[in-house]
């Protein structure tokens, strides 16, 4: 009887060692880009922008894409998007008050549209996606790039 209760008990915490092992090897890709969505909506300077806007919407998306949309009041749309995983580079160009995020992918990534306006629609691709930042310090752009190198690596240990 001994025996048994002792198995039962070598079996129990090996499964639950197992579980935490499963469960928190998932988790770590999914809470960087939780925080960089968070991040980006809780710095994100609407009244950054040359025109006013009548909304945006700025999302990190479960499989690691970064969507951008803007919805002007002339009613003109632009909408950019890139794989977090072709993420080069960041540069903040401005100061604590408000400024401009730069961030820059490997090549041609970032997809840009725009719908409604005087020139006409245009689908095109570029290098960077340019987002108005305001209230932010040197310690949180640079937790911002550290979790974005993060997911960048993670996603090139998983493809190989």
């Amino acid at each position: 009887m001994q025996k048994f209760t002792l198995d039962l008990k070598k079996s129990v915490f090996f499964l639950f060692g197992l579980a935490f092992l499963l469960f928190s090897g998932f988790s770590a890709a999914e809470d960087t880009r939780a925080y960089i969505h968070q991040w980006l909506n809780k710095y994100y300077n609407k009244d950054g922008q040359p025109e006013a806007l009548k909304r945006y919407e700025l999302n990190v998306t479960n499989t690691g894409f970064c969507r951008y949309r803007k919805v002007y009041v002339s009613g003109k749309e632009e909408f950019f998007a890139f794989n977090l995983s072709r993420f080069k580079s960041m540069d903040y160009y401005g100061n604590t008050t408000s400024g401009e995020l730069w961030l820059r992918t490997k090549n041609d990534d970032v997809i840009v549209q725009t719908r409604n306006d005087r020139q006409g629609a245009v689908d095109s691709m570029s290098t960077y996606l340019i987002i108005p930042i305001k209230n932010i310090d040197e310690e949180q752009l640079n937790e911002l790039a550290s979790r974005l190198r993060q997911l960048v690596q993670k996603d090139l240990v998983a493809n190989k």
